[in-house]
């Protein structure tokens, strides 16, 4: 017998949109609606690069407003990118607006840190993957460059926490997002003494961690009353968008492979303990928290944002195009010409990503890409063969083979960087749900209030929420010989 009806919000914000979004759950399948979209524009100020915190607020106000038509929803949850994060005071006031992970303050930090804690430790007690976007090389930032504002400081909050805060006046430090800092014991789960003592950082900030999933206080009675609707309890779910994501992938076996493909590509597979051994330091793999206390081991790969900052590029140059137009142009141009690594650092900022994509390639040697489909070709190929890279890094610490490759997220609505994926890696890749980040963000809600019995019992009523599309692998001797070049080139 179906379950009642019920009713939750989504909140999913990603590095260049945001969306409100309405869920119904039937006791078998899960019905998405979008309410309200918006664009995350960063905004820089006197040499910063900031996230528009309150712009984000106010728009996520007007999608809990278009909300009323649809009746009472019984909760709400936010979930965003990871790393960032917003500062309170004692009173609960925002110090500043929260800086975007691609600011310049963190330029340095990273060997900085390996100066005053050995590296080879560091990642033995955080298992996290070394990125300098990382919080805890923007707190050494502000340890080393503004350490007035960390005396002010009383509590720090992730970005979705800094959210669930100012909409239900709780204050949580979510499992998911806390695990992207670099400041986590990734065996213990606990906040790392011994990585802030070292790096001078102070642990009194840090808020004790809670379980993704966690309920907390009902919406805002100022903000309920404001907007005329009724209050919904705010479930700090999983915070992190992967952890949403990679809770949503529509399998029910026990080892498997997902990428979850949007700006950043985030490839990896589910385990029930931290991978911390020489090879996954050798290597840079993240052991990262995820649902129910299981471990999502991946890497972080720039994604669909070297695309995205092309497609900006050009349309400040008087050239707009779609994404389906650029895919077509790609379509047509000569395969493997020129290839790039995804992750090489001049890709990281914003800016004129295809003009940088000319200059690697020049710099190694290759025919450099001039026309639109080239640039894109480039991209395209090159996130597939860093793909393969990274599954045979995965497959080293695992043991394991992967016979499939599931891929969700926004990726997927490229075809042929889902053809690319399955031809590189030389596996079926299962594509979707295009929004399974939204699809996990619901179902937690759902767990949090016991209609849904675990990961497993989650899994299954998404995959029953949305068919997904299967890709064969093609031109596998072509694919094999690039992959041979790529990895001579760039491994």
């Amino acid at each position: 017998m179906k379950k009642a009806l019920k009713q939750m919000l989504a909140v999913d914000l990603g590095a260049s949109s945001g969306r409100v979004m309405l869920g119904g759950f039937d006791g078998e399948k899960i019905s998405v609606e979008e309410l309200h979209r918006f664009s995350n524009d960063p905004v820089t100020l006197g040499g910063t690069m900031y996230w528009d915190f309150l712009r984000l607020f106010h728009e996520i106000r007007q999608g809990l407003l278009q909300s009323k038509k649809y009746g009472k929803a019984d909760s709400i949850s936010v979930d965003t990118w990871g790393v960032d994060f917003g500062l309170l005071d004692a009173g609960g006031r925002l110090l500043e607006n929260p800086v975007h992970y691609r600011d310049g303050r963190v330029n340095g930090m990273l060997e900085k840190s390996f100066s005053l804690l050995d590296a080879d430790r560091f990642y033995q007690i955080t298992g996290t993957q070394f990125m300098e976007i990382n919080t805890v090389f923007q707190l050494l930032s502000l340890a080393e460059n503004r350490p007035e504002l960390l005396e002010r400081a009383d509590c720090l909050l992730m970005m979705p926490d800094l959210f669930h805060y100012f909409l239900c006046g709780e204050k949580c430090c979510e499992y998911s997002a806390a695990s992207t800092t670099q400041l986590m014991n990734a065996a213990e789960k606990t906040w790392s003494k011994e990585v802030t003592d070292a790096l001078g950082l102070p642990e009194r900030i840090l808020f004790p961690i809670s379980s993704s999933g966690t309920p907390l206080a009902p919406l805002r009675t100022d903000i309920a009353q404001e907007l005329g609707i009724e209050p919904m309890l705010t479930v700090a779910g999983a915070g992190h968008d992967t952890q949403c994501a990679m809770a949503a992938v529509p399998t029910q076996e026990k080892d498997f492979i997902f990428i979850s493909c949007g700006t950043w590509s985030l490839f990896g597979t589910e385990l029930p303990a931290p991978i911390i051994t020489q090879d996954s330091r050798r290597l840079n793999i993240a052991n990262e928290g995820g649902v129910g206390g299981r471990i999502s081991f991946l890497k972080n790969i720039i994604g669909l944002w070297l695309v995205q900052e092309s497609r900006r590029q050009w349309k400040r140059e008087g050239q707009e195009y779609s994404f389906g137009e650029l895919e077509k142009l790609a379509e047509k141009e000569a395969p493997f010409r020129s290839l790039i690594d995804p992750d090489a650092p001049e890709f990281v900022p914003a800016g004129n990503v295809p003009e940088r994509i000319r200059e690697f390639c020049r710099r190694t040697g290759q025919p450099v890409p001039e026309t639109p489909g080239q640039i894109v070709r480039c991209i395209d190929e090159s996130l597939a063969l860093k793909y393969r890279m990274t599954l045979d890094e995965i497959r080293t610490c695992t043991g394991k083979d992967y016979p499939v490759i599931h891929m969700v997220g926004g990726g997927t609505q490229s075809a042929l960087l889902c053809r690319f994926t399955a031809a590189a890696c030389a596996r079926p890749v299962f594509a979707g749900p295009v929004e399974a980040t939204v699809y996990g963000n619901l179902a937690i809600q759902l767990m949090a209030a016991g209609q849904i019995n675990g990961l497993s019992e989650l899994r299954s009523v998404v995959a029953a929420s949305e068919p997904v599309k299967k890709y064969e692998p093609e031109d596998a001797q072509a694919w094999t010989e690039a992959y041979g070049r790529y990895r001579e080139r760039f491994a």
